[in-house]
C-alpha cells in the first residue's frame, strides 16, 4: 500500500474536505471543460483553453493523471525540462512548471488526463506571513542557554547540504575552505556538487545554516538560531536541483573527517537520507558516519519525511552510534502541552536491523529560517518572512535545531565526546506529544538541561560497527541520480558521481586524515551535477499524501494552504529537504 492510499483509507472525510475547498477556491482543480484535446493510443488528454496564451516561458500547470500510482507523466515533466513543484494526491495529480512549448508534448504521454493552468487564487481571511510565530529556540531552551553566555563561539558545525549562502545572518562564520594544488586561496565550500560556485541554488543549505547559527542580523535578532556565534563549514554536494548521489554524500563525510582539525569541527549536520534497507552493519552510508562519530565529531542525522508509517527512518539515520532527529510541531507556542507529531516524521524501528529510532524529537513543522535569494526554492516559494527569512518543514529543520543544541554544549563542555552528548541529550529530553519511543524516541530536546545538568554516562556501550563493504547502489535504495554529462548517465551500480567506479577497499582500508585525502578514490577528477531520476522519486511517499495529515484547518499563509498537518508544497528531493512555504 503506498502512503497517500493508506492516507485515503485513515482519513476519506478530511481527504474529501481538502478536496472540497480547494476545489472551491481554485478553478485550476475544478472539472474543467477544456476544448482542447489530444488523442494518443487509448487516452486522450484534454488541455486548459487558457494554455494556448502561453507561447513561450515557463508556465505553471496542474496535470491530473488516469492513475494515481503512474509516475510517467511526473518524469515526463523531468524529461521536457520542467520541475514538479506540488504534489496534488487528492485529485491524483500534481503541480508543475514547464516550458509553454512542452505542454503539446505533455498532452501526448500516456497517463496524463487534464493539464490545466494553475490559476493564481487570493483566499481572504486566517494568518498571513505579516504576523509569523516561530519559536523553537524558546521550545528547546536553547535561549536560555545563550542567555547564560553560551553562544555556540568557537564551534564548527560541518554542513552537508546544497551549500551555504552567506547572507547577513551568517556574515563572517562561513569557514573559508583552503584550496589545494596549483589553485591556492580560499573557497567559501569545499564543493561536490558539480556547480562552478558555493553559493546555495537550491534554497536548503541557508535555511538549515540558519537554524543552526544564525544571527538575526536582518532582523534585529528577531530571527535568531539556535548558537548565533557558531562556526558554519559549508560541504556543497547538491546543486540547483537538489540531486546528490550516496557518492556525494560519501565523498563530503571522508573530507570532513580528515580536515576536522584543520577547521575544529565538532559537529556534522546530515539533513538527508535515502530509503534504502540494507543493513547498517555493511552500509556504506554507516560506515562512514560511524567513522566520523569515532573521529570525535558528533553526527546528528534527519530521521526522513517519509512518515508516519512504521520502518520509515532514513540512512543513514537508521545507524545506532548517530542521533537521529525526527519532527514535532510546536503549534508556535512554547508550552509543550499542544505538540504534535507531524505525519511526516518518520517512525522507528528501523527497516533492516529493527533498532529504536529516532532518537529524540525537536520542532521542525512552519520554521522560519534564512532565505537563499534567487535559489529554486526561493524563487517557486516566493513568500517571504520580513524579507530575509521564509518558513519550512521537515526532519531536516529538526535536525539543525539539534546541530545547534550539540554546538552549545560542546562550547559549555569542551571535553564531551559525541557518546557523551548522545547521553545527555537522551537524558534531558522531556516527554511531549506520543509516548511512543518508535514516534519520539526519548522526547523532545532540551538545550539547558542537556548543557548544564545532564547526569553523568555515555551512549552507545557494546553497540557493532558497519564494515563500509555492502553494496554503494542498496544504499541509494530507490533514489537515483542522472548526471549532466553528455550522455545523460544514470547513477547506478558501482559508478560515483565522478562517473569513476567505487572502491569500497579503498575507502575503507586507509585512515581518513589531510595527507590520505590527497589520494583518496574522491580527490581528483571531476563532479558532475544532476537530476533525480526515476518515478518512485515523485511517488506519494516522497512528496505526497504524507504531508496532508489528518487535521486540516483550510487556513492560509500568505496565500498557501496549511493547517495543523500541511506544511507547504514540496519541491524536488522532498523527502531530503521537507517542504516549504
Amino acid at each position: 500500500m503506498t502512503a497517500t492510499e493508506s492516507l485515503r483509507r485513515r482519513i476519506p472525510l478530511a481527504a474529501s474536505l481538502v478536496v472540497a475547498l480547494l476545489v472551491a477556491a481554485n478553478p485550476s482543480l475544478q472539472s474543467l471543460r477544456p476544448t482542447i484535446s489530444f488523442s494518443h493510443g487509448s487516452t486522450s488528454a484534454e488541455v486548459d483553453p487558457a494554455l494556448s496564451a502561453f507561447h513561450s516561458g515557463m508556465v505553471h500547470i496542474i496535470i491530473r493523471k488516469v492513475v494515481a500510482s503512474d509516475r510517467a507523466p511526473e518524469a515526463a515533466v523531468a524529461r521536457l525540462g520542467g520541475l514538479v513543484t506540488r504534489d496534488l494526491s487528492i485529485i491524483d495529480g500534481f503541480a508543475a512548471t514547464v516550458p509553454a512549448s512542452a505542454v503539446g508534448s505533455l498532452a501526448r504521454v500516456d497517463g496524463v488526463r487534464v493539464i490545466s493552468l494553475d490559476r493564481k487564487v487570493a483566499v481572504a481571511g486566517g494568518g498571513s506571513n505579516d504576523s509569523p510565530n516561530s519559536v523553537y529556540p524558546k521550545v528547546v531552551r536553547s535561549t536560555n542557554v545563550n542567555n547564560a553566555g553560551i553562544t555556540g563561539r568557537t564551534i564548527t558545525v560541518a554542513v552537508v547540504d546544497t551549500g551555504i549562502t552567506e547572507v547577513a545572518d551568517l556574515a563572517g562564520r562561513v569557514v573559508p575552505v583552503q584550496n589545494g594544488g596549483l589553485v591556492g586561496g580560499t573557497s567559501p565550500c569545499k564543493n561536490f556538487s558539480g556547480e562552478s560556485t558555493c553559493d546555495d541554488s537550491y534554497g536548503h543549505g541557508t535555511f538549515i545554516a540558519g537554524i543552526i547559527a544564525g544571527d538575526g542580523a536582518a532582523s534585529a535578532g528577531k530571527w535568531k538560531g539556535v548558537a548565533p556565534q557558531a562556526n558554519l563549514l559549508s560541504v556543497k554536494i547538491a546543486g540547483a536541483s537538489g540531486a546528490a548521489d550516496v557518492s556525494n554524500v560519501l565523498a563530503g563525510i571522508q573530507w570532513v573527517v580528515s580536515f576536522k582539525n584543520t577547521y575544529n569541527i565538532k559537529v556534522l549536520n546530515l539533513s538527508l537520507g535515502t530509503n534504502s534497507t540494507q543493513t547498517y552493519r555493511s552500509d556504506p552510508m554507516n560506515y562512514a558516519v560511524e567513522k566520523a562519530w569515532d573521529a570525535g565529531i558528533v553526527v546528528v542525522v534527519a530521521a526522513s519525511n517519509l512518515g508516519p508509517n512504521p520502518g520509515t527512518v532514513s540512512k543513514p539515520g537508521d545507524d545506532p552510534w548517530v542521533i537521529t532527529v525526527g519532527a514535532t510541531d510546536d503549534k508556535g507556542t512554547v508550552g509543550l502541552g499542544d505538540d504534535t507529531i507531524p505525519n511526516f516524521s518518520a517512525r522507528g524501528p528501523t527497516a533492516a536491523d529493527g533498532l529504536a529510532k529516532p532518537d529524540l524529537v525537536a520542532p521542525g513543522g512552519h520554521i522560519i529560517s534564512l532565505r537563499a535569494p534567487g535559489s529554486a526554492i526561493d524563487t517557486q516559494f516566493p513568500n517571504y518572512v520580513d524579507g530575509s527569512y521564509r518558513k519550512g518543514s521537515g526532519t531536516s529543520m529538526s535536525t539543525g535545531v539539534v546541530s545547534g543544541i550539540a554546538a552549545l554544549m560542546l562550547q559549555a563542555n569542551p571535553s564531551w565526546s559525541p557518546n557523551r552528548v548522545k547521553y545527555a541529550l537522551t537524558a534531558t529530553a522531556r516527554p511531549a506529544a506520543s509516548s511512543d519511543p518508535m514516534d519520539v524516541g526519548a522526547g523532545v530536546a532540551d538545550a539547558y538541561a542537556a548543557t548544564f545538568s545532564a547526569p553523568a554516562g555515555t551512549a552507545n556501550a557494546g553497540l557493532d560497527h558497519s564494515t563500509g563493504l555492502g553494496s554503494l547502489d542498496a544504499s541509494r535504495g530507490s533514489v537515483q541520480v542522472q548526471a549532466d554529462n553528455t550522455d545523460q548517465t544514470i547513477v547506478n551500480g558501482y559508478l560515483t558521481m565522478q562517473l569513476l567506479l567505487w572502491d569500497p577497499i579503498a575507502y575503507t582500508g586507509l585512515p581518513w586524515n589531510s595527507t590520505t585525502w590527497q589520494v583518496s578514490q574522491f580527490s581528483g577528477g571531476a563532479w558532475y551535477g544532476g537530476a533525480w531520476y526515476g518515478g518512485a522519486w515523485y511517488g506519494g511517499a516522497w512528496y505526497g499524501g504524507a504531508w496532508y495529515g489528518g487535521a486540516w484547518y483550510g487556513q492560509p499563509d500568505g496565500g498557501a494552504w496549511y493547517g495543523g498537518a500541511w506544511y507547504g508544497g514540496a519541491w524536488y528531493g522532498g523527502a531530503w529537504y521537507g517542504a516549504w512555504e
